[in-house]
């Protein structure tokens, strides 16, 4: 979440808890660990105690010889931030250098944490939703003449009414490896009188039941009344009761696609 100040800082959103290696570990035991662990480690951060001395790639791994000691095959140009740091400006040097991951170091060049491209890219879909809730919300209020509020929390999937009959299959597969990379975006929910209707978000709610995820972060709208809303109407007459009512579509099976497929066969 960002500051009181409304300006996202790096230390709003790096990882604090930081895999590290020393400077006398082996190419081979960093090797090992990169090759055991069950997260994707693309380099760590090389420290002495606390203070950063360096960052080790798994290129540099690769290229080095076994027994060789992690300090000698490191990277010391290093590239860090500050944790008061503007986010934009550390995003700025993730994009433009194309560096994964930044280590983040306090004014001492002690280790405080790491801010890494997906970190960025989850500040920005955080920052982007409200102004859709915002929006919908507002809607609600001029069509209908009731009050609204906005809740952020953890909903149930199965308390969830869906408001869209059809997702995609290729679009499911996105939504899959956004779930597991922690980049989905929150669902917009409308609590009206406790029913809850699913207004945005149909994707990640069919991914994440398919992976077996039972609650998902979400923007609830409250709805100061209870009333009849357009899409709950809509969900009725298409007998959309849970999200198993969801029809999954697979463009590869469309006859559109099997025609053309048939056709450059043909040639």
């Amino acid at each position: 979440m960002a500051t009181d100040t409304g300006t996202p800082r790096v230390s709003d959103y790096m990882t604090r808890d930081v895999v590290t290696v020393s400077p006398d570990d082996t190419v081979a035991s960093v090797a090992r660990r990169v090759a055991e662990s069950d997260e994707e480690h693309s380099g760590f951060p090389v420290c002495d105690g606390r203070r950063c001395e360096g960052f080790v790639t798994a290129r540099d791994l690769l290229l080095a010889a076994d027994n060789a000691a992690v300090f000698t095959v490191m990277s010391e140009d290093l590239v860090v931030a500050h944790p008061e740091m503007d986010l934009d400006d550390a995003a700025r040097v993730i994009l433009r250098s194309g560096i994964q991951k930044l280590p983040v170091v306090d004014d001492a060049g002690n280790l405080v944490g790491i801010i890494s491209n997906a970190d960025v890219i989850r500040s920005q879909i955080e920052r982007a939703t409200p102004e859709k809730v915002g929006k919908l919300s507002r809607t609600l209020e001029n069509i209908h003449g009731i009050g609204t509020r906005e809740e952020r929390r953890r909903v149930a999937l199965r308390d969830l009414t869906p408001t869209q009959s059809k997702v995609y299959a290729d679009e499911l597969e996105g939504r899959r490896y956004e779930l597991e990379h922690g980049l989905a975006e929150p669902l917009v929910v409308i609590d009206n009188g406790g029913d809850l209707l699913l207004a945005d978000g149909h994707h990640r709610v069919k991914a994440a039941h398919r992976q077996g995820i039972e609650e998902s972060d979400a923007y609830v709208i409250v709805l100061g009344e209870g009333v009849e809303l357009g899409m709950a109407e809509t969900a009725r007459k298409e007998g959309l009761e849970s999200i198993d009512d969801i029809c999954v579509v697979d463009y590869a099976h469309h006859p559109l696609v099997q025609t053309i497929t048939r056709l450059n066969e043909a040639e």
